[in-house]
């Protein structure tokens, strides 16, 4: 089952169990699956692309929260962050600190990075390996960190 599939599935059973934050999460998921399918004019969406728009549903939501949250406005706030929830569901695991680190040593050996002047080389196949895996500013951190 793609995550288009699931993602229909589970707003069917949103609909039906009356769940207002899942609902609105899910169509906003699937609204952004259909604009990125008719963007690409493609029948469907590759797995990586459709673990891109949860990827960017999830952290449009955080950044959104965040700002809410500066504004003294927590009730938009948690509105968000439940919704983030929601999308995170459907992302792969994160990977702990350790596993991250272990993956990035590996990377940077293989590389034959040494200095932080090489940080730029890593990222680019770190950001590719670990796509839905970890955050792009936990590798960015980690990386500077191994990098020294």
């Amino acid at each position: 089952m793609t995550l288009t599939e699931k993602i229909s599935a589970d707003l069917i059973a949103a609909m039906k169990g009356g769940e207002k934050v899942a609902l609105e999460a899910i169509r906003a998921a699937k609204t952004a699956f259909l604009l990125a399918k008719s963007e690409k004019g493609q029948e469907a969406l590759t797995a990586d692309e459709e673990l891109k728009v949860i990827q960017k549903l999830v952290k449009q939501r955080k950044e959104s929260a965040e700002i809410y949250k500066q504004n003294n406005r927590p009730e938009l706030a948690e509105k968000e962050i439940a919704e983030a929830n929601v999308l995170e569901k459907y992302l792969p695991a994160k990977m702990s600190e350790a596993e991250l680190e272990k993956v990035l040593r590996d990377i940077i050996a293989r590389i034959g990075a040494k200095t932080p002047a090489d940080m730029g080389k890593v990222m680019g196949v770190a950001t590719k390996e670990l796509a839905g895996k970890a955050d792009g500013r936990e590798i960015s951190a980690k990386v500077k960190q191994l990098l020294v």
